[in-house]
């Protein structure tokens, strides 16, 4: 059994009692303290009673919807996890769950060693939730010499947690990094603000930090991805923002929202376009995009630099911001180093 230290006490939720009895073993086996419910007045009364780090919770039920609970639980319990169970993969019932609080979902039939790597997935993303609201505590009590050097300790706790994360993934590892140094570099030669310019350098840091929920298995596939896929992965913005919220601002959060939307207005699900998307992520999406190109990726080798910045160029008006392709082409984009 996996030492979860204090993060393993579960509640499955679900009007079927065989699922109910796979999912407690399995997941009994894999280390974790199963409880079980068959409807949201019982997992109710359970999550008062034990305080699950994570629910998994059957969204059609009998009586009271999962999401209908879901919706209680954001509410009521903010740091408890949910995973949302569900037969039939309805892609926008997920993601409204998934901006509803959810961290993730499994579908029926299940695949019990997937099921347990999505548990492991959400209890490290539960556990780095809590360490950030630790430290942002621990900030709020400590007596710095200045505002700025408070900045850069919580800064440098940021940088460790965003490298623990990458590490994890040879085609990830030192992107975050980069594409902070590449914004940075954009904001400068813009001549952004001093405050402006350090939220920009922390939500470029942070801005992937929602991946720790997208399933590794669809990050490394090495061909295209489905509709589904994609959704999926895009769902990492929204995430990330929960992620950080509650030691950032508003500014830092709009960024990590915003940092996939489109010039033109014609990016994945977005509500904004042109000079009203926040600029900090028009930054960001130029920086985060040079990055991606010039990286190894699963299903294609890393273009050179000069391919990257013509793609830059070619995209300027409908992906990218005119004016911060024209900075980015300004600067000279720092060289990858090792990591």
């Amino acid at each position: 059994m996996s030492n979860n230290n204090g993060f393993s006490k579960l509640l499955v939720v679900d009007d079927e009692p065989a699922i109910r009895r796979a999912l407690t073993k399995r997941l009994f086996r894999a280390g974790y303290e199963c409880r079980e419910a068959s409807g949201a007045e019982e997992a109710m009364e359970q999550i008062h009673k034990d305080r699950p780090v994570l629910v998994i919770l059957d969204i059609m039920m009998p009586g009271r919807s999962g999401d209908s609970l879901l919706n209680e639980l954001s509410l009521s319990y903010p740091e408890i996890g949910v995973i949302m169970a569900t037969a039939v993969v309805d892609i926008n019932t997920v993601i409204s769950c998934m901006r509803n609080g959810a961290l993730d979902y499994i579908t029926k039939p299940f695949d019990l060693e997937q099921v347990v790597s999505t548990v492991e997935r959400v209890v490290d993303k539960k556990k780095l939730e809590i360490n950030i609201r630790q430290y942002h505590d621990q900030l709020k009590n400590q007596v710095a010499e200045s505002r700025g050097e408070t900045r850069k300790v919580f800064l440098n706790s940021i940088e460790s947690m965003v490298y623990a994360l990458e590490a994890k993934d040879q085609y990830t590892a030192g992107h975050s990094r980069r594409v902070a140094a590449i914004s940075v570099a954009i904001g400068a030669e813009m001549k952004l603000p001093g405050e402006d310019m350090d939220n920009l350098q922390w939500a470029a840091l942070l801005h992937d930090t929602g991946k720790i929920y997208v399933d590794r298995s669809i990050i490394n596939k090495p061909g295209l991805l489905t509709s589904e896929e994609y959704k999926h992965v895009m769902a990492h913005m929204a995430v990330g923002a929960q992620i950080v919220k509650p030691m950032v601002n508003q500014q830092i959060l709009d960024i990590i929202l915003h940092h996939h939307d489109f010039y033109d207005g014609r990016g994945f699900e977005q509500t904004m376009k042109g000079l009203a998307i926040p600029l900090g992520a028009r930054i960001v999406g130029v920086a985060d995009s040079y990055d991606a190109m010039t990286s190894d990726r699963p299903y294609r080798a890393a273009l050179s630099a000069e391919e990257g910045v013509r793609e830059i160029k070619r995209c300027s008006g409908t992906q990218f911001d005119p004016l911060v392709v024209q900075a980015f082409l300004n600067i000279h984009v720092p060289q990858r180093t090792a990591v």
